[in-house]
């Protein structure tokens, strides 16, 4: 396999080699921010590709759920798992100065700072799962084992 040049490394592919995971990367036409077209334009079944969402609780913590690409985030789970009386979206623009990342391009690895993170059970039910490679365009993949061992991930229930 061919070298990868710097600009092709994104900030979650250098922590995935940091933490010696062993990940695939892809690209896709970047002017896809549905994460059902994603999986599409990748060839995957939609439960396998996940999107991550940033919330905030009534505490005003922030929390990062990952749901599959066809899945709509549950609040009221969503809120039980972070042990929260509720949580909503944070409004698109707050997501880059508090995460770094762009709509699109949100990765739960490499944020500005990490936040307590839950993924759909359903994510165990895969040998490897795909999620935000941290830049529009770009997508990872890795068995979910790997990436709690970049970050730690809660496996609940959370969608409806």
């Amino acid at each position: 396999m061919a070298k990868k040049k710097h600009e092709d490394i994104t900030n979650v592919m250098r922590l995935a080699a940091a933490a010696g995971v062993t990940y695939r990367d892809y690209a896709y036409d970047n002017t896809l921010l549905n994460a059902e077209q994603v999986a599409a334009a990748l060839g995957q079944e939609v439960g396998r590709v996940f999107k991550t969402l940033v919330t905030v609780g009534k505490s005003g913590k922030y929390y990062v759920f990952m749901v599959p690409a066809a899945g709509e985030l549950d609040l009221k789970k969503a809120a039980k798992a972070a042990g929260e009386k509720n949580v909503e979206m944070i409004p698109q623009k707050k997501l880059f100065p508090l995460t770094g990342y762009v709509h699109g391009g949100c990765s739960p690895i490499g944020m500005k700072r990490q936040f307590a993170t839950f993924i759909d059970a359903s994510a165990a039910a895969y040998d490897t799962i795909f999620f935000s490679a941290g830049k529009v365009g770009r997508q990872i993949e890795m068995p979910f084992c790997d990436l709690q061992k970049i970050y730690p991930v809660d496996l609940v229930d959370l969608v409806r």
